[in-house]
């Protein structure tokens, strides 16, 4: 990744780790979470007119090795 852009994205983060205070935590509490094979991950997003898209994923074990090496890229 270029560093500049890396950079950018940092900066946007930092802003919106300051308007949305409660989702870093929620992150942070996700990756602490003992999540395991066959748990389910569900999104949902509910647009300003009240309209909601949702999906879920149930968890493999190759879903929990890609989270485990991106938790260990984010620790270094």
């Amino acid at each position: 990744m270029n560093p500049a852009n890396f950079f950018k994205i940092k900066l946007l983060w930092d802003k919106f780790t300051v308007n949305h205070p409660k989702f870093p935590r929620f992150l942070q509490a996700a990756a602490q979470a003992s999540l395991g094979t066959g748990d389910v991950v569900e999104v949902k997003i509910t647009k300003a007119s009240g309209d909601t898209i949702a999906s879920n994923i149930r968890l493999t074990e190759e879903d929990l090795e890609l989270f485990q090496e991106m938790k260990d890229m984010v620790m270094r």
